[in-house]
């Protein structure tokens, strides 16, 4: 199967930056380059939400409008690494941040269905 642990939550000052880290590993996962990638975030009394996503090749990323232009994900597929990089955090911000990958075949992800494999999720918590 395909393991995916998340690293790099914490708590921080509004307009302050974080980076997450997603871990791949596991019987089937050789590399990155075989999976794309999706970020997506739940806050509490919340539904989980898309954040950002990048293609298996690394060549395409997109993000939800809220994150756009502050947010920026990439990857070292010789590390088995994807990142988060998040910068101008807001209060909003606030939610348990998931990793979630996907099948290099099975297209562009926007949506949760569209992911097999998750991690348990790292804790962002932007204050004031």
């Amino acid at each position: 199967q395909v393991q995916l642990v998340e690293s790099g939550g914490g708590l921080v000052q509004a307009g302050g930056s974080l980076r997450l880290s997603c871990a791949g590993s596991g019987r089937i996962f050789s590399s990155f380059s075989d999976y794309g990638v999706g970020w997506f975030r739940q806050a509490p009394g919340m539904e989980r939400e898309f954040v950002g996503l990048i293609s298996a090749s690394g060549t395409f990323t997109d993000y939800s409008d809220s994150v756009k232009g502050r947010f920026s994900i990439s990857k070292s597929d010789a590390e088995n690494l994807v990142y988060l990089q998040m910068n101008s955090l807001k209060p909003d911000d606030t939610a348990l941040y998931y990793c979630a990958a996907r099948d290099r075949y099975s297209g562009i992800g926007y949506i949760e269905e569209q992911y097999a494999w998750w991690g348990q999720g790292t804790q962002v918590t932007v204050s004031s």
